[in-house]
Order: structure tokens, then C-alpha cells, then sequence
């Protein structure tokens, strides 16, 4: 398995000169230690395997003992150009994280009220007039979602450019749960926010990512793409195993999906980022860096699903697992998860680039990741923090295991 390194980089090293401060503690400018990344690299490679990903990018930033940022594999299955750190890819489900950054950031201008009817911006929508563009962000407006329907047509023909309101209708003819009762993922709620954010402020969406995260935060390369754009050079190469003709799934010969329209996820998961960049921005949400004053953003958590541990629950366009603050999530050819710990400053980010397991699998590996780097020891002149989370490497390592689509090869 090829790994590249990338330099040890904390998460503020973004070349463009930020106006929000990331608060928390001072990541220690050192690598972690050798048998801390070799345990690293293993999770991510089993993981690979596991998915049957050629290639991976992955950061891992404990501020107490050092940092690990790493390209592994190759662009294509079976031997290419290696992956490197500096790569561009989707980030996915964290987009929804970012539309509702921009929602927090309107409402603090005065230009929209959390607890405004969607119905305010966007004509032709009495049936959700009920819903507030805060529960869009929460999950809590009991719209379905547009993916399960649209998935085998974007696996047809990815390039077909779509419109975000279209999008929207699939989702809105969903049943859910009434709504404000329970959270539920909701791929057209997010996209509804987005639509009603463009009304509300006569600004494109990209703009608004551009000016309310990308560059308060210093990010260069994280951007909302745009409908109809092209890829971009040094992109991350996607993939899905698609069912062969025996109905398994073909790990050797993969589908591609690098050219999947950005329009089919707009604003809940059309952004684009490196790994450097999203490991700071999922320190900057979790510490609720781009917030005004006042504002709380993860106080009314819900259960992610019925069932959900104590520890698992949702708000505000994210997931809190244990101590951690994130979100996770697939688009075809991709799985993405970013997460961090306000008080530690642990912060995990990956991206395989093959979606056939589903997004289980990289919300799975980002948190053995923080598992493993949780117990990583202090360096010199440090001290490492008492919180654990609960649960174990072991545990979603065997987790990734049993969902495995792709077999390791035989020797």
C-alpha cells in the first residue's frame, strides 16, 4: 500500500489570511508517534480494503501529541498515480454543516429569522409552510429525501445536470416525521435552505459559502461548486463496485464517478475541499468559530435514529458522537467524515474514494481513527486529556469488518 505524507501541518495553516480566530488548544507541531500511525494507517488500509478503495486521504490532528496527514493508495484501482495530500474531493454530507454556517450568518445580519417559514422565500411551497429554515438545519422538517429515487438515474447518466428545485420535489413527496418531532436525514431539506437563503439574500449559494465559511476561515480551495462545473485537476478519482452480472459486486473493475454532476447535491452535498481544509473546518464548527455571539447551535439534540445511543444524537446540520462534533455522509464515488472535539482539539477527516459500502463506513473509520488517536501519548511538554469516548478502536474496527463488500486478495 503506497502512502504519501504530507508535512505536519496544524490546522490553521491555510495560505489565505483568515478573519475568524479558531479557538482551542495549541496543536504541538510534531508527528505522532511512529506506533500511534502505524496503528493509523492499518484502520485506514483494513478500511480501504474493506470498501474496496484504491485510494485514500486522511488527517488526524491530536494537539497534545502531534498530527498524522496521509495520501494512501493510487488514483485508480490496481496501480496509478499515488493519492496525495493535497488533493481536491467532495466533502460531501459536511456541506450540510456549511449551508447552515451561512443560515446562522444571515440571521446574525438581519436578513432572515431562524424561526421564519420556508414559505417566506419560496413560492409555490404552502405544503411545508409549517417548517422554519431552523428545522431544515436541524433535520427536524420531516421532508423526505430525494437520494433513494434519483441514485440508479445518477448511476445511468452522471453528468446530467439538475435543478435544485427539482431535487427538492422528490424529497418534499416523502413521507416523514411530523414535523419538530424527530430528526431525519433529509438530503431536500438542506437543498431547500439553500434555495431559500439564495432568496432571502439575493446571492448565489456559492457566494455565500464563499463569504461565510471559505473566507472567514482562510480556506483557498473549499468552495459550493457549481451546476455545470468540470473537475478539477488533481482531483481525487471516485468509484462505486456496481453489481456484475452474477449480482455480486465487481471490487476489481469499478465504476467511475469522478464527473458526477456537482448538481445533484447543491447545498447539502455539492462543496468540494482538501483534507487540510476540512480538518480545519471541522475544528472551526465544532467550536462554533463562525457563530455570533450568543447563538447556540447544539443545544436541542435529538436521537440520530430510533434507538440511537446516549451518545449519538444530531442538530444543527451535524452529528455529536461522544465528545465529538462532525458530520459524515455518500455521494457516488465517495465517502466522507470530518470530526473534532471542541475541548481536546482531537480532529479526525477521511475520504475513500469508492461509495459501494454506503456512508456507514466512513463515519466508522473516522471514529476508530479519534478512538486510536484519543490514547495517543503526550509530547514532550504536553499533557494528554483525561475524556475517552465511548466506544473502542477494536469496536468499529470489527464494525467496518463485517460490512465489508470487497474481500482482501489472496496471497
Amino acid at each position: 500500500m503506497f502512502v504519501a505524507l504530507g508535512l505536519v501541518v496544524g490546522l490553521a495553516a491555510c495560505s489565505a489570511e483568515p478573519s475568524v480566530e479558531v479557538e482551542g488548544p495549541e496543536q504541538v507541531e510534531v508527528a505522532l508517534p511512529a506506533e500511534t500511525t502505524q496503528q493509523l494507517q492499518d484502520a485506514v488500509t483494513a478500511a480501504m480494503t474493506a470498501t474496496g478503495s484504491s485510494g485514500a486521504v486522511v488527517g488526524v490532528w491530536a494537539p497534545w501529541s502531534g498530527s498524522w496527514v496521509a495520501g494512501l493508495g493510487t488514483q485508480r484501482p490496481g496501480g496509478g498515480a499515488a493519492v496525495t495530500t493535497d488533493m481536491l474531493f467532495p466533502a460531501g454530507k459536511v456541506t450540510r454543516a456549511m449551508t447552515c454556517d451561512v443560515l446562522f450568518a444571515v440571521a446574525a445580519e438581519g436578513k432572515v429569522d431562524l424561526d421564519d417559514s420556508v414559505a417566506s422565500y419560496l413560492t409555490g411551497a404552502p405544503d411545508i409552510s409549517e417548517v422554519t429554515l431552523r428545522q431544515l438545519c436541524d433535520g427536524t422538517s420531516g421532508i423526505g429525501s430525494y437520494t433513494p429515487q434519483l441514485l440508479p438515474l445518477w448511476l445511468s447518466n452522471p453528468t446530467r445536470t439538475w435543478d435544485a428545485r427539482e431535487l427538492a420535489s422528490y424529497g418534499r413527496g416523502q413521507p416523514g416525521s411530523p414535523v419538530g418531532s424527530a430528526y431525519s436525514d433529509s438530503d431536500a431539506a438542506y437543498v431547500l435552505l439553500g434555495l431559500a437563503l439564495e432568496r432571502a439574500t439575493g446571492m448565489r449559494a456559492a457566494d455565500l459559502f464563499q463569504n461565510h465559511v471559505a473566507a472567514p476561515l482562510g480556506l483557498e480551495a473549499t468552495a459550493l461548486r457549481s451546476a455545470t462545473a468540470g473537475v478539477a485537476p488533481n482531483t481525487l478519482r471516485g468509484y462505486q463496485s456496481l453489481p456484475g452480472e452474477d449480482g455480486t459486486l465487481d471490487c476489481a473493475v469499478p465504476t467511475e464517478f469522478t464527473d458526477l454532476s456537482p448538481s445533484v447535491g447543491f447545498t447539502d452535498s455539492g462543496a468540494v475541499t482538501t483534507i487540510t481544509e476540512l480538518g480545519h473546518y471541522a475544528k472551526a464548527l465544532a467550536t462554533g468559530a463562525l457563530l455570533a455571539d450568543g447563538v447556540e447551535r447544539f443545544d436541542d439534540r435529538l436521537p440520530a435514529y430510533a434507538g440511537a445511543p446516549a451518545w449519538n444524537t444530531a442538530t444543527g446540520g451535524t452529528y455529536q458522537v461522544g465528545s465529538l462534533i462532525g458530520q459524515y455522509g455518500a455521494i457516488p464515488g465517495y465517502l466522507t467524515a470530518a470530526y473534532s472535539d471542541p475541548e481536546t482539539g482531537l480532529t479526525v477527516a477521511v475520504v475513500l474514494n469508492n461509495s459501494a459500502n454506503g456512508a456507514g463506513i466512513g463515519a466508522f473509520l473516522a471514529w476508530e481513527l479519534a478512538a486510536i488517536a484519543s490514547k495517543a501519548p503526550a509530547a514532550s511538554g504536553k499533557q494528554a486529556p483525561e475524556a475517552g469516548l465511548p466506544w473502542t478502536a477494536e469496536q468499529y474496527h470489527e464494525e467496518i469488518a463485517k460490512r465489508a463488500v470487497c474481500a482482501a486478495p489472496e496471497e
